[in-house]
């Protein structure tokens, strides 16, 4: 982190300078980290037509934490993401196992996810209220250890992207047709949707469960617009993501606003403008 705070001190801000504001130091490299993972996720999220997954991932990492909580336990990061996980593999094998549409799947897993985590955190007279971090989030009390553990994430999903990329479109666009290739879609599926139980679980405490959704959904949503083959759509993705993302932290830091609500109204101004540029080219 040194070396980070070294650059940064480079920058002609007055939270650049050396020696204070940590905080905002710290912020700005977990939003570098952060967006790129989002608008990487995004791309398949919105080719596979489950741009409600993420949110139905969200309760269900709130009420893994609301669980942990329960269970007396300090930090219920840990409980939050295997609770993730198993809800994401259970969705999996109910979506390959029932003739119901995934919206269909996805609101059962949601609501009942909903419901559980309010029955865990008010159990026996608990407050709401000590939850309400994950609601709106703060990126700004992310800490060190954090943005580490999220940039090995990051590594392993680019990994998995170079690894499976094909796999996982294919799966996604011709499930019938990956099978007779050979390919496990289940498995495929399986393993993608592990990822982003991890990534939102994570990620929700500094992002905010109100506005997770929209990190998974609007920077491809945008690149697709514009995007001309796959190459640009990943590109265009993980830009407007970054690009909102650094623009959403600065003008929630001057102007005292949440920083998630911020990052999600610049990816919004991006998706219209995407629908501007693609009315230009017809």
């Amino acid at each position: 982190m040194n070396l980070w705070y070294a650059l940064i001190e480079l920058l002609p801000f007055e939270w650049a300078a050396p020696g204070h504001m940590f905080f905002m130091k710290n912020a700005l490299l977990a939003v570098l980290v952060i967006t790129p993972l989002f608008g990487l996720l995004s791309t398949m999220v919105v080719t596979q037509k489950m741009s409600f997954f993420s949110d139905a991932l969200g309760h269900c990492a709130f009420t893994g934490a609301a669980i942990g909580v329960l269970c007396g336990m300090d930090d219920p990061t840990a409980a939050s993401v295997a609770f993730a996980i198993a809800l994401s593999a259970l969705f999996t094998w109910v979506r390959h196992r029932t003739t119901l549409a995934n919206d269909t799947v996805i609101g059962v897993f949601s609501s009942t996810a909903v419901a559980l985590g309010i029955f865990a955190a008010t159990f026996d007279g608990g407050s709401f209220t000590k939850f309400n971090s994950y609601l709106i989030g703060d990126i700004l009390s992310v800490d060190p250890a954090t943005i580490g553990l999220l940039a090995v994430i990051l590594l392993l999903v680019v990994v998995l992207w170079i690894v499976s990329f094909n796999r996982l479109l294919l799966s996604s666009v011709h499930p019938v047709l990956a099978h007779s290739r050979g390919i496990e879609v289940a498995w495929e599926e399986g393993l993608f949707t592990a990822a982003v139980a991890v990534v939102v679980t994570l990620s929700m405490t500094w992002v905010g469960l109100l506005v997770i959704n929209s990190l998974l959904v609007l920077p491809a949503a945008a690149a697709r617009n514009l995007a001309k083959n796959v190459r640009q759509y990943h590109l265009f993705a993980i830009l407007g993501a970054v690009g909102c993302g650094l623009a959403g932290l600065f003008t929630s830091y001057y102007l005292g606003a949440s920083t998630g609500a911020s990052i999600t109204l610049y990816l919004a101004f991006y998706f219209l403008l995407s629908l501007a540029g693609q009315s230009r080219r017809r």
